[in-house]
């Protein structure tokens, strides 16, 4: 489980195809990962396959991802030389700084626009038509990793404020229009949405909140 806090920027050293799918080398300042381990990488969780210290004193590892993954994530696309944004599974006793992430994929968003606005820097995104009943206005969304707020819900996604340091230590700095992205819901929308399927079903209403409205 994460936070959805990044607390690194990893450098894709190194990328191979394989039968089972890809395999990544990624260099970071983690000095003391485990093998075994998980790291949430652009927000996919994924294990740690080797890790060493470089002669430089940096930390570098391995994660692979499988086809399923690759099908449902933009890992096929990743080239050596790109950046990712990295955090290590939370601890007991962590605090909460961001909100409940699993490193679950849910879709892929699309970047559509993106502008300055005062000091914040706002992203349109669009979403999978599945994922717009999970958000909320100022709710929870992890995008390629990172915890971010809901800051207007839009007719085909949302709208995202994201402020100097997140973009600066982040990789959302570099998103344009066009460009596709992790997201992940919260996972309390998704548990909420599955208990109440059976009630949206059992009537002829197009969405979870009319049928809620016709239940009453």
């Amino acid at each position: 489980m994460f936070t959805g806090l990044v607390d690194d920027v990893g450098l894709i050293e190194h990328v191979a195809d394989t039968p089972a799918g890809r395999e990544l080398r990624i260099v970071s300042r983690y000095t003391d990962l485990a093998d075994g381990e998980s790291i949430a990488v652009n927000g996919a969780c994924l294990t740690v396959r080797e890790h060493g210290i470089s002669a430089s004193g940096r930390g570098w590892f391995t994660v692979a991802a499988i086809v399923t993954t690759l099908g449902r994530t933009t890992i096929g696309d990743w080239e050596t030389g790109g950046t990712v944004n990295l955090e290590r599974a939370m601890k007991l006793g962590d605090r909460l700084g961001g909100h409940l992430v699993l490193g679950h994929v849910d879709g892929l968003g699309r970047v559509l626009d993106t502008r300055d606005e005062g000091d914040a820097w706002l992203i349109d995104l669009e979403l999978p038509a599945s994922m717009r009943p999970l958000l909320v206005d100022k709710g929870s969304i992890a995008v390629n990793g990172v915890s971010l707020t809901v800051n207007e819900l839009l007719p085909t996604g949302v709208q995202l404020s994201i402020i100097e340091y997140t973009k600066q230590h982040t990789t959302l700095g570099l998103l344009a229009a066009g460009a596709n992205v992790h997201v992940e819901a919260d996972v309390l929308a998704k548990h909420i949405e599955r208990l109440l399927m059976p009630y949206l079903r059992a009537t002829d209403a197009p969405t979870l909140a009319a049928a809620l409205t016709e239940l009453k």
